[in-house]
């Protein structure tokens, strides 16, 4: 099993820049792959990016170029970093872990952080 609570969250004027930060309960090298999902009312989820243990990233394609992804192994935090943003960035970002290689094993996630970015 794993915890992850989200920090960094807010409120930011468009074209601003934040770092969210997602602190994992164990050693994220034993992590397969984290990642950060995103959530707007009255949408779909979407998965924003991942980073796995050999640090390999995938971006949602509306956000490339926006955002990095990235791994603090000595604090066992994974970051996201937004660049540029946008209204519709605002939403809840949720830190998620797949300690496992096995797609059928548990996801983890954290609490969910709001972001809000005001014009």
């Amino acid at each position: 099993q794993v915890q992850l609570v989200e920090s960094g969250g807010g409120l930011v004027q468009v074209g601003g820049s934040l770092r969210l930060a997602c602190a994992a309960s164990r050693s994220i090298s034993s992590i397969f792959s984290m990642g950060w999902y995103r959530q707007v009312p009255g949408k779909r989820r979407e998965l924003v990016a991942t980073i796995t243990s050999s640090g390999a990233t995938h971006y949602l394609n509306s956000m490339k170029g926006r955002v990095t992804i990235s791994a603090d192994s000595a604090m066992n935090t994974v970051n996201l970093q937004i660049n540029d943003m946008k209204p519709e960035d605002t939403g809840l970002y949720t830190c998620t872990a797949h300690p496992s290689p096995d797609i059928y094993a548990d996801d983890y996630f954290g609490q969910g952080i709001q972001v809000t970015v005001s014009s």
